[in-house]
């Protein structure tokens, strides 16, 4: 009887740890540190120390409310993150979803009490984290708001490498009867622009596909990507005429505006507020209105800045869809009594007249600019 021949044993299999996944704990929990640090220099005496809490703790304590709101919000940064990561600069990032978050709040009249982060990521450098992480604690510290906690989320395979995303989660409160929510708007009040200081955190989708940023393949190799950030960032150095010396990557980055300490001492002459973002002044001015009342826009109380009219040009964007994706130079909106607005305009550096509450009628809830 022939005896098969044996089969050799299988050699030792190699142990695999998470960080050969993709994933490194003691990296992350150094990092976490030093988040930790950061967050604690944006505290006050309402946050509670919990030593290796699960969650954070904030206290209301004795803030003389009668009748407290708690107002919350969450945004990101959207698609600016591949602007920031080509040109290496994650800083401005940090403080953009911060910003974004808190001029929601405005909107309510809240104050905002403290900020939560998310950020998700494949493989972004523990370093570049902690710069995010300081700009996010720097728009906090400047607000008086509590940076108190965050989770960043290792996530292989699920972005490309050196991808990140990037969001905010708010929180504040308001008294009940002091909550700006429309109801005082009435028909001649003065709607009032607070200027931009760019594209904000809205639009850059568009503004990406017209110059060809971030838009490499999830399996593009390590050379090919190094290559694509190299042709991106000689884009994004370059001077064009209209930006009048400044490089098309600063004029993209330029950081999200917060209007909070501007707004904060007006709020009780506030009928209504409007944070212009996604949708432009079309999709955001009317959020706020009765159904009997509507939003006047005079297009000649303002010129375009610049940077929008270059992204105009250089896609052959329409002025429907310029006005629908950007904010066109209006970052915030605020309607006043009329009685109310040589005080505002005094208070407000920059901002500008830029229409009246009028009957809405058969119209729409805006009226005055492309796409409405």
């Amino acid at each position: 009887m022939t005896v098969p021949p044996q089969r050799p044993p299988d050699p030792p299999r190699r142990s695999i740890s998470y960080a050969d996944a993709g994933v490194d704990i003691d990296a992350g929990d150094a990092t976490a540190r030093r988040f930790g640090a950061i967050g604690r220099g944006t505290h006050g005496p309402e946050v509670l120390r919990l030593g290796g809490g699960f969650a954070g703790l904030f206290a209301l304590g004795d803030k003389g409310y009668r009748d407290p709101v708690l107002v919350g919000a969450t945004d990101g940064v959207g698609t600016k993150v591949l602007i920031a990561a080509a040109l290496d600069q994650f800083e401005g990032v940090g403080r953009d979803v911060v910003n974004n978050n808190v001029n929601d709040l405005i909107t309510v009249g809240a104050e905002p009490l403290f900020f939560l982060d998310y950020l998700a990521t494949a493989d972004l450098p523990q370093e570049r984290r902690i710069e995010l992480v300081e700009g996010i604690g720097s728009a906090c510290r400047e607000q008086g708001i509590a940076l108190l906690g965050g989770e960043t989320a290792d996530m292989p395979d699920v972005y490309r490498s050196g991808d990140y995303d990037l969001a905010g989660f708010i929180v504040g409160v308001v008294e009940r009867d002091a909550i700006i929510d429309g109801s005082r708007l009435a028909e001649g009040d003065a709607l009032v622009a607070l200027p931009s200081t760019g594209l904000q955190t809205n639009g850059y989708s568009l503004a990406r596909e017209i110059w060809g940023l971030g838009k490499g393949m999830r399996d593009e190799s390590p050379a090919a990507r190094d290559t694509r950030l190299g042709t991106e960032r000689a884009i994004l150095e370059e001077r064009p005429e209209e930006l009048g010396g400044v490089t098309l990557g600063e004029a993209l980055l330029a950081v999200h505006s917060s209007f909070y300490p501007a707004l904060k001492p007006l709020r009780g002459i506030l009928h209504a507020a409007a944070h212009i973002t996604g949708g432009g002044i079309p999709g955001n001015l009317g959020r706020p209105f009765p159904e009997t009342l509507a939003a006047q826009i005079d297009r000649s109380t303002w010129k375009i800045p610049p940077l929008f009219t270059l992204i105009q040009r250089e896609g052959n964007v329409t002025d429907a869809e310029m006005f629908r994706t950007f904010n066109m130079g209006a970052g915030m909106i605020i309607a006043v009594a009329a009685s109310d607005l040589d005080a505002t305009l005094a208070a407000l550096p920059g901002a500008w007249r830029i229409g009246e509450v009028v009957a809405r009628g058969n119209g729409g809830p805006v009226r005055g600019v492309p796409g409405t």
